[in-house]
C-alpha cells in the first residue's frame, strides 16, 4: 500500500514508519526537520523535506507520491507554545492539515490516520479514565486545533469519501523523544538526570497523566490501518501516574539522590488526565504491552547509551 507519513522523521512518526516498512508497505516521509531527525528515517522510506504550511510544496509531494493512506503525525505539539502563540499553532496544526487534504483529495487518497490528543482534547475530565464519548472541552489552543482537525476530517469523509481514524494519544514517551524540547517530561527528566542537572516540576507534582510507550503507540497506528475503523480511538493505558511518582522512578534509575525543584504551574495544562483504551481493544484489537516501569527503564537506558556515545 502507498503510504505517506507526515512527521515521519520525528518521535512517534519514525517508530511508525519502521513498523510499516517491516510490513513491506511502500512508505514515503514528509517532514520539515524542525524537530525530527533525518537519521531517524527508515532507509526503506523515501524522504521529502517539506513544511506543511507551504501549499505548493505539499501539492508537489502528494502529486509525486499519490498516497492511498496518509498518516498525519506532523504537528506543533507544545501546549505551552500554543497558549503563548495561538496563531502559530493554528498555522501548523490547522492550515498544514488543510493544505495536505486539499492536495490529496481526488488523487487516490482513501483514508487518513491522524495523531490527535487523548489529553488536551478533553480538557478537565469529569470521570477517570475517560472514554471517547467524554465531552471535548479543550483548555489550550493546541487542544482546540486537534478537535477542529477531527471535525475537518469528518467533513472530508462526508464530502469526499475519505475515511479517517483519529488516534487520541495519551502522554507518549520512549526512545527518540527530544530531551531538549518543551514537550515530553520523561525525555526531559532523563536528559537532565544524566547530566546531573536539577529537574523542575511545575506545580505541586500531583498533576497526573497516562503514560504510554512509543512502541505501543506505533503498534496502535498500524492496527488502525489494518482494521480500517473510522472515528476516534483513545491510545493509552488507563493508568494514572503523577509527576512526583514519575520523577522518583527516573531518579531511582539514575541513582540520583537529588530532589526535584518546584516551579509555578504552567497555564493551559490539565490537573488530571487518564484515558480508557477499551474501544481500541475491542475494535482495533490493540492493547498496550509495556508497563510503565519497564518502559521507563528502556527509555532511560536509551538516553544513557546516547550520552555515553557522545562523550
Amino acid at each position: 500500500m502507498r503510504i505517506l507519513v507526515t512527521g515521519g522523521a520525528g518521535f512517534i512518526g519514525s517508530h511508525t514508519v519502521d513498523l510499516l516498512a517491516e510490513r513491506s508497505h511502500d512508505v514515503a516521509v514528509a517532514d520539515d526537520l524542525s524537530s525530527g531527525k533525518r537519521g531517524q528515517v527508515n532507509p526503506r522510506a523515501r524522504f521529502h523535506q517539506v513544511d506543511l504550511r507551504d501549499a505548493r510544496r505539499v501539492a508537489e509531494v502528494v502529486e509525486q507520491e499519490r498516497p492511498e493512506v496518509i498518516y498525519h503525525l506532523a504537528a506543533q505539539m507544545d501546549v505551552r507554545r500554543s497558549v503563548a502563540d495561538p496563531a502559530f499553532d493554528a498555522q501548523v496544526n490547522l492550515i498544514g492539515l488543510l493544505n495536505l487534504m486539499e492536495a490529496a483529495r481526488g488523487r487516490g487518497l482513501r483514508r487518513v490516520i491522524f495523531a490527535s490528543s487523548g489529553g488536551a482534547i478533553y480538557g478537565e475530565q469529569e470521570f477517570f479514565p475517560c472514554d471517547e464519548d467524554h465531552p471535548c472541552r479543550p483548555v489550550s489552543p493546541y487542544g482546540v486545533a486537534k478537535l477542529a482537525s477531527e471535525r475537518y476530517l469528518f467533513f472530508y469523509q462526508t464530502e469526499y469519501g475519505i475515511g479517517y481514524t483519529a488516534m487520541r494519544y495519551a502522554n507518549v514517551y520512549g526512545p527518540r523523544q527530544d530531551p531538549h524540547g518543551e514537550a515530553g517530561v520523561v525525555a526531559i527528566f532523563c536528559g537532565r538526570l544524566l547530566k546531573g542537572e536539577p529537574c523542575t516540576i511545575y506545580g505541586d507534582g500531583r498533576q497526573t497523566r497516562d503514560y504510554v510507550y512509543v512502541g505501543d503507540v506505533a503498534a496502535a497506528n498500524v492496527a488502525a490501518l489494518e482494521a480500517e475503523e473510522s472515528g476516534a480511538f483513545n491510545v493509552g493505558t488507563g493508568v494514572e501516574t503523577d509527576v512526583n511518582q514519575l520523577y522518583a522512578e527516573l531518579a531511582r534509575l539514575a541513582g540520583a539522590g537529588r530532589n526535584a525543584v518546584y516551579g509555578a504551574a504552567r497555564p493551559g495544562e490539565q490537573r488530571r488526565s487518564v484515558i480508557s483504551p477499551q474501544r481500541a481493544q475491542r475494535r482495533l484489537r490493540w492493547r498496550p504491552k509495556m508497563s510503565l516501569r519497564e518502559g521507563l527503564k528502556a527509555t532511560f537506558d536509551y538516553f544513557r547509551a546516547g550520552a555515553g556515545a557522545s562523550r
